[in-house]
């Protein structure tokens, strides 16, 4: 932890008047969560706040309150850009394109480019929530139920229930605090992480279908035929990249999920303790860690999926 960029950004956002906080497109937990718990902090310190995502927020977390705040796109002036759970600048969306820098960039992927003017980076930390939970209170801003519940939700997903093997006894702790401020976790826990809807689990299903293995690597593959069957309308894999993560005998899981724009959404998980799929993302210009990683690829299903297959042997040796 750097102390002088956590007072720098104290010093940032008490001067701050109009904030405009941005996380990245096809968000999770982490996003949502991190989003949220910034935003309500800052509105409740008596700031201007706007929340973006671009492609909204998912339906699985609009019981968190707030999230009826969030927009699509900025509309007004602001003096103070943050981005949070955001490894590059490019994950934020086009709505971004022509705005400038941030202000400040708070992230945990050990990939971040460091595209801040201020850039708190704690790699070591289970989810960007959880570098929230810790400065929040830092930087004169209060915790409240609302805020404990993002924050909360974001330290939950990431750590896919606290079953990932990043999962510290710091992050159990934070937990509990949260659950201190009047949280009921395990609603949290249903709403993020069980309970689905009927079209996800028709693509889950079609998603299931399509399991493939061979080399240590288990895949499965979603296609724009597959979203329109089952009436899903989220353009993600529904969180099919965790029931891949619980079988057994492989070492990398992969999901590939088409796209209406001739693009290839592909997430990638370490199934085993040791193996790092960050490098793979990386070279397919994707982020994320050494147990989870993505990236957004053009081309043709067909092409990427063996390119992807390869480079995924090639890099792990498998």
């Amino acid at each position: 932890m750097d102390k002088q960029i956590t007072g720098e950004i104290r010093n940032r956002l008490a001067e701050a008047k109009k904030i405009v906080i941005a996380s990245h497109v096809r968000p999770d937990g982490d996003a949502i969560g991190s989003l949220l718990g910034l935003g309500l902090a800052l509105q409740d310190a008596g700031k201007s706040v706007e929340m973006i995502l671009a492609d909204g927020v998912p339906s699985s977390f609009k019981y968190l309150e707030g999230s009826d705040l969030v927009k699509k796109e900025p509309g007004g002036e602001h003096d103070t850009f943050i981005t949070v759970d955001c490894a590059d600048l490019r994950r934020v969306g086009k709505v971004f394109e022509n705005f400038g820098q941030p202000d400040i960039n708070i992230d945990h992927h050990v990939t971040n480019e460091k595209f801040g003017k201020l850039n708190l980076i704690e790699a070591e930390e289970v989810a960007t929530a959880a570098i929230l939970a810790n400065h929040l209170p830092e930087w004169g801003l209060t915790i409240t139920k609302p805020v404990a519940a993002a924050l909360l939700t974001g330290i939950l997903t990431d750590t896919l229930g606290f079953r990932t093997s990043n999962t510290t006894p710091e992050a159990l702790r934070q937990a509990a605090d949260l659950m201190e401020k009047g949280v009921d976790m395990p609603e949290i826990y249903m709403h993020s992480l069980v309970r689905k809807s009927f079209p996800a689990a028709k693509y889950w299903g079609a998603g299931l279908s399509s399991l493939e293995s061979k080399n240590g690597i288990v895949w499965g593959t979603l296609t724009l035929a597959d979203r329109k069957s089952t009436g899903y309308s989220g353009n993600d894999d529904a969180d099919l990249i965790n029931m891949i993560s619980a079988i057994d005998g492989n070492k990398v899981g992969i999901v590939f999920v088409e796209q209406a724009n001739n693009h290839v959404k592909i997430s990638w998980r370490a199934l085993e303790p040791g193996v790092d799929v960050s490098p793979i993302a990386k070279h397919f210009k994707g982020g994320g860690h050494a147990a989870a990683a993505g990236a957004d690829i053009e081309g043709s299903l067909s092409e990427i999926k063996a390119e992807a297959l390869k480079k995924t042997r090639e890099l792990l040796n498998l």
